[in-house]
């Protein structure tokens, strides 16, 4: 008898070391790991070439990276891997024949063919990147089998084969009473886990039943398999305390509506994961399955109303839950709060009309953080429920809560209760399963934990060889109970059995410490998002006003809804946030621009309408001409109002208030236009989602203009600006009221660094980029502009090697802001440019704004 103790070690971590040998030895018996035996052609061959055996005699052996991967270069390269395989009698001592074989893979590919005996027998991707391929259903020694796989490197990233092991398994767990011993190892393994992590006083009698395991025998297989069902049955108590515990499944497939492809190619993705689930529930009725995104369903009820409709079945029947809650899963923290609560409006709109109900459940998996309003919003929106797993992704710092109770900036709203989920694209991992439930059991208390089980990103869903292992698993007396479960149901339970330990109360925003190259990737993604935002909420205002006021101005109601739809698809995680190729951005632009033109037709029919029904006093002089300025926000402003009149720009114009007092007046002539000129003025107190009534008349002479800029200096009756004529940055900010300098330093200074984007370049900036700052750009010029009415100007222009940076520095009036206007020409690579404020002035507090609040 071999006994797999210690040597040299004491307590816990001889016993620990002592199961990990025998666990790694009975794996051995039945696992072969076969990665340092492929042989490979870089570049791409003939199917029936590259596939024949005798191609691979002459390709090179394969070396394997410090990561135990065969690697490859990035940009779609292509690999061909080939492997001459012949079954062995026994491994390490323990017959073979008639076991099932099959082919354990991983692989980081955009696109992997796999070969047996010449024939392609699986495909797979990025995200569709683990396989389990059935060889033999019952194996032969001597037996011979040529295995070919066809790899493409990512365009980003460098390629890999990750992977690749032979695993011997009984060909009928249902029929068979001892499973092979690998599967053993898998079982003693969960129970290692289990105990070290929640009961580490049992692992000495885990420890004592696995050393009385007889060694001897591995060579006799029945006399071997007796003994491993033996130590089975001495295990019968950590059966029962296992079994006390339940891991609920939920088949799921993340779907990307744009990213490394276009939308077109998402509608296809779709109706093969949607069809393939359907498929899979008619063998597997105990699968449940969830998704998402009520947008991608329209769509599908549009194009595939035959799909639709056996969907709507399943959801019917309990086994499909929509778990959609907002009409796509968008980006969460630049989009206004008006959009989140369009997000959760079309979204709880579309399951009710079309699956009975509103759902309970936010379902966020991948989003890149979270505001700090949206749980507020999300309530409002009969949300019970918020879901991600994103915070896995952090950085910086491990999120501390799996379940929680998450509290909006508004403190007297309820706090909603939260998942920090298992990760998504996952399959029947029994280690890894086994350790994600014991950690959510340590966090919470619950011992009923949510694994998510399908390929996503691009599709695929739960496979058939995943439900396979889940039965398989779920017979295992050494695993806890296994069950289908829909999310809301597993989160009612939670909400209805509390644990012992509190539920913690988050309260702040949930940042993603990570991607955060997202904020500026796509810059023009940002403005048209932030244009359409505007344009269609100042649409619907005065729409809702003008059909108040007139009734021959009907509300479109069907015209701002299709507008509001155009933009909350594309607030997709992928698409706004600048991290999809430049071919979704094709696609996306001229959606932008159709969005943004229907709403400011809306709102010019709007303000006609209502401007139709203004009654007007008498001019304050003759030939005055009236000006309606509207203001859509909530607050009086007082502002320049720039506007463009069908007047000859040799005329020179007055605007007067509406008592007939003059403002100061700007007129410029336009480029290549001598029908119109360009109109400036102050606009003074014009009322909160109101308007003022101002006239514009001919006017002698212009009016006075500012005074011109002296030594580079700026100055209206609040501030005094200079700027630094050797750098072209603010030397000095000198507030007049409160006669105080603003600046410690040279303010708005540029700054420029490498920066390698860690692992994403679109995505993320690198952690260190501080530390490799480059030269700064070299000033060109620097010039007064000449004086207006609106105020004085400076321009300054900078270069580096390749790109030029544009800025002018403007007083307004006499407003205490300094506006700085950037015009870059932007042609770096690997590069991030910022600009310094050095301040003078302290704070007890800072403000910063979020969708529909601040955090102060």
């Amino acid at each position: 008898m071999v006994q797999f103790t210690g040597v040299g070690e004491h307590g816990a971590d001889s016993e620990n070391a002592g199961l990990e040998r025998a666990i790694a030895h009975l794996r051995q018996l039945t696992q072969l790991d076969v990665q340092e035996q492929w042989r490979g052609h870089f570049g791409d061959l003939s199917t029936e070439v590259a596939t024949h055996p005798t191609t691979w005699d002459t390709w090179q052996e394969m070396p394997l990276n410090t990561r135990h991967h065969i690697a490859w270069d990035k940009g779609e390269q292509v690999l061909w891997l080939g492997l001459h395989l012949t079954i062995p009698n026994t491994l390490a001592g323990y017959p073979l024949e008639q076991l099932t074989l099959r082919l354990a893979l991983t692989w980081w590919a955009v696109s992997a063919q796999i070969f047996v005996d010449g024939v392609q027998v699986q495909e797979g991707d990025l995200f569709d990147c683990r396989a389990r391929i059935l060889l033999r259903d019952a194996v032969q020694p001597g037996e011979a089998i040529a295995l070919a796989i066809r790899l493409v490197s990512p365009g980003h990233d460098d390629g890999a084969l990750v992977a690749a092991t032979c695993l011997y398994e009984i060909p009928d767990y249902a029929v068979h009473p001892c499973p092979e011993p690998g599967f053993v190892a898998d079982e003693l393994a969960v129970l290692q886990i289990y105990c070290q992590a929640l009961a580490p006083d049992r692992l000495p009698a885990l420890a004592t039943a696995v050393n009385t395991l007889d060694w001897s025998r591995v060579s006799d297989r029945p006399q071997f398999d007796a003994a491993l069902m033996a130590l089975r049955d001495r295990l019968h108590s950590f059966s029962r305390w296992i079994k006390q515990r339940q891991i609920s499944l939920l088949g799921h497939a993340h779907l990307d509506l744009a990213w490394l492809w276009r939308v077109s190619e998402t509608w296809e993705v779709a109706q093969r994961t949607f069809a393939s689930v359907l498929q899979l529930q008619s063998e597997f009725p105990e699968l449940i399955f969830t998704h998402s995104t009520p947008a991608l369903y329209a769509w599908i009820e549009e194009h595939r109303p035959d799909l639709f409709a056996a969907i709507q079945q399943q959801v019917s029947a309990g086994r499909w839950e929509v778990a959609a809650g907002l009409w796509v899963e968008p980006e969460l923290n630049i989009i206004s709060a008006e959009s989140i609560a369009r997000q959760v409006l079309y979204g709880q709109r579309y399951m009710q009309s079309r699956f009975g109900k509103e759902s309970a459940i936010a379902w966020l998996p991948d989003s890149f953080g979270f505001c700090w309003q949206l749980p507020q919003i999300l309530q409002h929106g009969s949300v019970r429920y918020f879901v991600t797993q994103k915070l896995l992704w952090n950085d910086t710092n491990i999120f501390p809560h799996a379940w929680f109770r998450w509290q909006s900036a508004c403190t007297d709203a309820t706090p909603l209760p939260s998942l920090h989920s298992a990760p998504i694209g996952e399959g029947i991992d029994p280690l890894k399963m086994a350790h994600y439930a014991t950690q959510w059991e340590g966090q919470t208390g619950h011992t009923e934990a949510l694994w998510l089980i399908g390929v996503g990103d691009h599709g695929g869903g739960p496979s058939r060889d995943m439900l396979h292992l889940a039965r398989r698993w779920q017979q295992s007396p050494f695993f806890p109970a296994l069950a289908f479960s829909t999310a809301e149901a597993f989160l009612d339970r939670l909400q209805a059995n509390p644990s012992p330990q509190p539920l913690p109360t988050w309260a702040d925003e949930l940042y993603l410490e990570l991607h955060r190259g997202c904020y500026t990737t796509h810059a023009d993604q940002k403005a048209w998002n932030h244009h359409c935002e505007t344009t269609l909420y100042e649409a619907e205002l005065w729409s809702a006003i003008a059909t108040k006021i007139s009734p021959e101005h009907p509300y479109p109601q069907n015209q701002l809804k299709m507008a509001w739809k155009t933009v909350l698809f594309n607030q997709f995680h992928d698409i706004l946030p600048g991290s999809a190729i430049p071919e979704v951005y094709e696609d996306a632009n001229p959606e932008w621009q159709q969005a943004a033109a229907i709403a400011e037709n809306l709102r010019l029919e709007a303000l006609g309408a209502i401007a139709q029904s203004i009654h007007l006093t008498q001019p304050p002089v003759p030939k005055a001409q009236p000006l309606i300025v509207f203001n859509a926000l909530n607050w009086a402003r007082s502002e320049w109002v720039h506007t463009t009149i069908s007047q000859s720009p040799t005329q020179h114009w007055q605007v007067l208030d509406w008592a007939g007092n003059p403002l100061p007046t700007h007129t410029a002539p336009p480029t290549n236009d001598a029908t119109t000129c360009h109109l400036s003025f102050w606009a003074e107190a014009v009322p909160g989602v109101g308007y003022g009534t101002f006239w514009i008349c001919p006017a002698d002479r212009p009016t006075p203009a500012s005074i011109a800029p002296s030594d580079y200096v700026l100055e209206n009756a609040a501030l005094r600006v200079t700027i630094d004529s050797a750098t072209g940055y603010v030397a000095q900010i000198f507030d007049k009221r409160h006669q105080r300098q603003v600046l410690a330093g040279l303010g708005n200074a540029l700054q420029l660094f490498q920066d390698q984007g860690q692992y994403w370049d679109a995505w993320n900036i690198a952690p260190d980029y501080e530390a490799h700052q480059l030269s700064t750009p070299t000033l060109q010029t620097i010039e007064p502009l000449p004086p207006t009415t609106l105020g004085c100007a400076l321009r300054a222009i900078w270069k580096t090697e390749r790109s030029t940076i544009v800025q002018t520095y403007r007083l307004l009036g006499d407003s205490p802001m300094l506006y700085v206007e950037s015009d870059i020409d932007w042609q770096e690579d690997y590069r991030l440019l910022k600009v310094a404020f050095p301040l003078a002035v302290t704070s007890d507090h800072i403000t910063r704004a979020m969708p529909g609040g601040a955090i102060a």
